[in-house]
């Protein structure tokens, strides 16, 4: 049995670190894999993989509702060092401008190819930015009808900064209300309820609010989506500081990854088709997805901190690297799998390419960014304080 190294920086959670370093890549390789998939994209390639969906499905319940969890509980920790107005005004810095600069810059091309592909738009992409995209409204209804400008997929920046807004406003009311609540749900989450709980609250989203709130990620209305990551973060961020759950979480890992198989077994054969159609087999369904939600993220978690101590450079730069990533990578896949449509290259070697030449792209825009003081915050990147030899030098004489 393998013995976890001690991290070489114990004020981190250098697990939650990987966590959040993996579950982006992932969404890398995710949305790469939304070129060759039935489900609704910008833009599609010419190829169609149908075994691919029950792969990403493997993913997609959890994927995104992990993120918003490790998001609550670096929040919770760095309100452990800052007041909460100082707090939301670092994260408004950290979330806002990044989101705004993607919305004016980032996001257009996205849109714009997609318009190309399924409406013929040839009128270039000038015209289109400033005839359609700063329109502020509905265009080119019924199909595909884009609100624009739009965050595509940086909503989740808006949904992250919504929930921490609404956090602070609540902690600055009742200071004392994380440590409170965070204790008791601990302890009513001891032995088999860690498991339980969050699984009957995950499953009650997917029954009652998905059929009636489908996923829109436009903010308003998008009750079940709330629902779903909101949840998440709060579990993340009242838990943050409950050494007992993390040691459970971790002490139950491999029987969480049996659940978690057996759960996602059942959703996967209602999925596709194996029983037939009813409304007993959509409940057992929706409780399925939602019971593997949470302990798909509870085995990555105590995976996690049983085996992803390791620090170093490699951990120090992507962390710092994922949120730019994250940025600019959909915006690079997209115009990529365009430039390669009509190629004649097989699925294999244009998602080879398609996945080599984001994560490029990825990596330079970095690069680029972490060197240029105002591309900084325009990326999500903290402004660096100018070393004091830099202020004597511009000193006068």
């Amino acid at each position: 049995m393998s013995t976890p190294q001690p991290p070489s920086n114990p004020g981190r959670r250098i697990d939650l670190d990987w966590v959040r370093i993996l579950a982006f890549a992932l969404l890398i390789f995710y949305h790469v894999g939304m070129l060759y998939v039935s489900w609704g994209f910008h833009i599609k390639s010419e190829h169609r993989l149908t075994w691919l969906e029950p792969v990403m499905l493997v993913v997609n319940p959890w994927r995104l509702s992990l993120l918003f969890l490790v998001s609550g509980v670096a929040s919770r920790f760095m309100l452990g060092k800052v007041r909460p107005a100082a707090f939301a005004r670092a994260r408004s810095v950290r979330l806002l401008i990044p989101l705004m600069t993607g919305m004016l810059v980032i996001v257009p091309p996205q849109s714009y190819l997609q318009i190309v592909e399924s409406r013929g738009y040839s009128a270039g992409f000038a015209d289109y930015y400033l005839h359609h995209y700063l329109a502020f409204g509905a265009q080119f209804c019924p199909t595909p009808c884009i609100v624009q400008p739009t965050w595509n997929h940086l909503w989740f920046v808006v949904y992250l900064w919504v929930y921490t807004m609404a956090l602070v406003g609540l902690l600055c009311l009742w200071p004392t209300v994380a440590d409170r609540i965070g204790e008791r749900l601990a302890a009513m989450l001891a032995g088999p309820w860690l498991l339980v709980v969050p699984c009957l609250l995950f499953s009650a989203w997917r029954l009652f609010l998905s059929p009636v709130f489908p996923s829109t990620h436009a903010l308003f209305g998008d009750w079940y989506n709330h629902a779903d990551y909101a949840t998440a973060f709060l579990i993340g961020f009242l838990l943050a500081r409950q050494g007992a759950v993390w040691q459970e979480l971790e002490r139950q890992r491999w029987v969480t990854l049996t659940l978690a198989a057996a759960c996602f077994a059942v959703f996967i054969l209602m999925y596709i088709g194996v029983f037939p159609r009813s409304a007993m087999l959509r409940w057992f369904a929706g409780a399925a997805y939602g019971c593997y939600q949470w302990i798909a993220m509870a085995t990555v978690l105590g995976f996690a901190r049983r085996h992803l101590t390791a620090d170093g450079p490699v951990r120090r730069y992507l962390t710092d690297a994922i949120f730019p990533f994250y940025i600019v990578h959909q915006t690079a896949i997209i115009v990529i799998a365009h430039a390669l449509r009509g190629s004649g290259l097989s699925a294999a070697n244009e998602a080879a390419i398609v996945i080599s030449g984001t994560a490029f792209t990825c990596l330079i825009s970095y690069e680029i960014a972490r060197r240029v003081g105002w591309l900084r915050p325009l990326f999500g990147l903290r402004i660096e304080p100018r070393s004091v030899g830099a202020t004597v030098r511009q000193q006068p004489a």
